[in-house]
Order: C-alpha cells, then sequence, then structure tokens
C-alpha cells in the first residue's frame, strides 16, 4: 500500500481529501436487535476501537450516546423512529434517497468544532442480501467504516473484511490505516493530501513487503 492508494481512501467524489478521526471517546447504541446480537455488534465496536487505540466510554458529557446503529427491514420504518428527525436533518429527503438507490447502509457523521468526529448515526437494512451475513461480519464492517471518515468511494469496490480460513477479519491494510490515523501524533483532522504521505509511511512499516 502506497500514498496514491492510501490518498484514495479519504479522497472524496469531488476530489477533496478529507481525513477525520474520533475526538472524543465512543460511547454506543444499537437499536433493532436482539441481547445477543446486541454483544456481538458491541464487542466489533470495542474491538476496533481498542485496535484504534482509542478508548469508548459510559457516556458522553454532551451527547449522552454519540454512535446511534439502527438494524430494520425497510428504510420507512426510520421515518417512523420517534425523534429521529430532530436529529438527523432531512429525514425524509434522505429516506427517499436511499429507497431509490435501494442501498442497505448508510452512514451519518457529525463533527466537532476542530472537524473531529463527535457523532454518527449507522443505518443498515437487512434486505435479502444483508440477511445472508453473519451478524458479527456486519457489525465488524460498519464498526470498521465508523471509527474514521473514510472517502464516499474507499469500500465501493471491494470492502473492508478478508476471509483468511475459516475466519472473517479486518483486511490487514485497513487495520493498518485505523492504527496510522490514531497515531498520537498525527492530526485528528487533515484536508491536504500530503497527510496521505504520512500515513502511508505508518502504515509501510506494518504491513510485510
Amino acid at each position: 500500500m502506497d500514498m496514491i492508494d492510501v490518498e484514495q481512501m479519504f479522497t472524496r467524489a469531488d476530489g477533496a481529501y478529507l481525513f477525520a478521526r474520533w475526538g472524543r471517546p465512543i460511547v454506543p447504541v444499537v437499536f433493532g436487535v436482539d441481547d445477543a446480537t446486541l454483544s456481538v455488534v458491541k464487542g466489533a465496536i470495542e474491538a476496533v476501537v481498542v485496535l484504534a487505540g482509542h478508548q469508548m466510554a459510559e457516556t458522553d458529557p454532551e451527547l449522552g450516546v454519540n454512535v446511534m446503529m439502527f438494524f430494520f427491514r425497510e428504510w420507512d420504518e426510520l421515518a417512523e423512529t420517534p425523534d429521529l428527525d430532530r436529529l438527523v436533518p432531512d429525514l425524509e429527503t434522505l429516506v427517499a434517497r436511499l429507497k431509490a438507490a435501494d442501498a442497505n447502509q448508510y452512514r451519518l457523521f457529525r463533527f466537532d468544532e476542530a472537524g473531529a468526529i463527535k457523532a454518527a448515526f449507522v443505518f443498515v437494512r437487512m434486505d435479502a442480501e444483508m440477511s445472508k451475513v453473519p451478524a458479527e461480519d456486519i457489525a465488524l464492517a460498519q464498526a470498521a467504516q465508523t471509527i474514521l471518515l473514510w472517502s464516499d468511494a474507499a469500500f465501493r469496490e471491494k470492502g473492508p473484511l478478508a476471509q483468511i480460513g475459516e475466519q472473517v477479519v479486518l483486511r490487514p491494510d485497513i487495520s493498518a490505516v485505523i492504527r496510522a490515523g490514531y497515531d498520537p501524533v498525527m492530526p485528528p483532522v487533515a484536508t491536504d493530501s500530503s497527510h496521505a504521505l504520512r500515513l502511508a509511511a505508518r502504515v509501510a512499516r506494518e504491513l510485510p513487503v
């Protein structure tokens, strides 16, 4: 993985480079799953947070919780969720757009004054395709895609997971980028693509040649 590979992971469709990581401990809440799946989802989030060298907490002093994950069958269910329209701007328009695209997942981020991530909303529609995927894999993929502000095209052709034998894990390059992004000497926010060169140098030290 070289600078160009890393740069593409944080270059948006409009050509702008934008990197952001969490600026506060992560406090998740999960809706639409049973107790067993809840443990799986929270376990995946914790594993990715530990990988990043970041922190979790019991409560966010400003927001209470700052990662809200929703699992459901149809996008229209979001419009029926009490008070969600107060948290997600233009919820009806967003739902209509996601329905038209036949999407099965979407992530929405909020940022603090410095530009670091302060909240995330994760929506997973359990359509026929998604229902075939084990809960552990869905949870791990969503956690990985929420720990950083990846490009909107970063995982369009290849997801963040890899099959190693019978086990599904985070791709080694994605794990390396996450760790590099949370290196204490790296900035929590970057808009200049030269940032990708610094990330790539740290990733190169981890990945085998």
